[in-house]
């Protein structure tokens, strides 16, 4: 059994510079990814800056740990101008970005509805993502794309010269039903899971490993070899707390590696939060698992 691939979720509230200060001590770890949520919001928290600008900012202040959203969503972005921006970061950062994509909340406090065009219903918002990350996919890889979908459109879309990364960079998408499954089976190169205890598990580890089970039937569906996938492990949503000691991660990654899981992400420590731990078990877990 592997040990899991470390990554951090760095929280989008600081300024810069010291924002860059706190990823580039990520990077000086030896963290192997560092990752930011992509909302306008989220759960009242203020400030909140953009994760695309931050990451524009970070892919020129650092030069070696892999970069990325988790998660970009339909809410408020159009896959046209987000494809730009991919491939602007994408060449900032030398080939070190990856884009964790998700269908969204439906939350006004994680910026569901914010464009002012009401809820989408459990079928539209599956439909939107289904159709988000094909136009999305298709603009990346270019060279020039002309889509006519239910939701989204492009035309005659310029794609050259293309990401650094070929054929495109890379995706992480987020999902737990069957069709987000196949989804991820065909575009990712990475499945994001926040956990599960649906279905009649009785840990989280175990719902975990049930959607591990399901991603890999998803998979075979596709006609995906299952092991191209890594599956990622956003904590921080279980009650969990891998940061609150050395023991408590290595735990938590040997129950979470037992369950398929390859990468686990840790929230950078915010004192006074769910998500508070100890700075000093994330400086040792990245020395042994970055």
């Amino acid at each position: 059994m592997t040990t899991p691939r470390l990554g951090v979720l760095m929280w989008p509230m600081e300024s810069w510079p010291g924002a860059g200060d706190l990823w580039r001590r990520a990077e000086d770890m030896g963290v192997g990814d560092a990752w930011v949520y992509d909302h306008t919001a989220w759960r009242g928290t203020t400030p909140w800056h953009d994760g695309y600008a931050t990451l524009a900012a970070v892919a020129a202040a650092t030069s070696r740990i892999r970069i990325g959203t988790l998660v970009t969503s339909p809410n408020f972005r159009h896959p046209v101008p987000t494809a730009h921006a991919i491939k602007t970061i994408d060449d900032i950062s030398g080939g070190r970005l990856q884009i964790g994509i998700g269908s969204g909340g439906t939350s006004r406090t994680s910026d569901g509805g914010v464009l002012g065009d009401g809820d989408w219903s459990p079928r539209e918002r599956a439909d939107r993502f289904a159709e988000w990350v094909e136009l999305l996919d298709l603009l990346l890889r270019g060279p020039r794309t002309t889509f006519e979908g239910t939701y989204y459109s492009a035309s005659e879309v310029v794609s050259e010269p293309g990401c650094v990364q070929r054929p495109r960079v890379p995706f992480a998408i987020a999902a737990t039903g069957p069709r987000g499954m196949r989804l991820a089976a065909r575009h990712g190169a990475m499945w994001v899971t926040t956990g599960d205890k649906a279905g009649g598990a009785t840990t989280p580890a175990e719902g975990v490993r049930a959607q591990v089970d399901r991603l890999e039937e998803a998979c075979v569906a596709e006609g995906r070899d299952p092991m191209e996938l890594r599956r990622v492990m956003l904590t921080g949503f279980t009650g969990e707390q891998p940061l609150e000691s050395p023991e408590a991660f290595r735990d938590l990654a040997g129950r979470y590696a037992e369950a398929g899981i390859t990468d686990v992400v840790v929230h950078w420590p915010r004192p006074g939060t769910p998500w508070a731990g100890d700075l000093r078990v994330l400086e040792e877990a990245a020395a042994e698992n970055g």
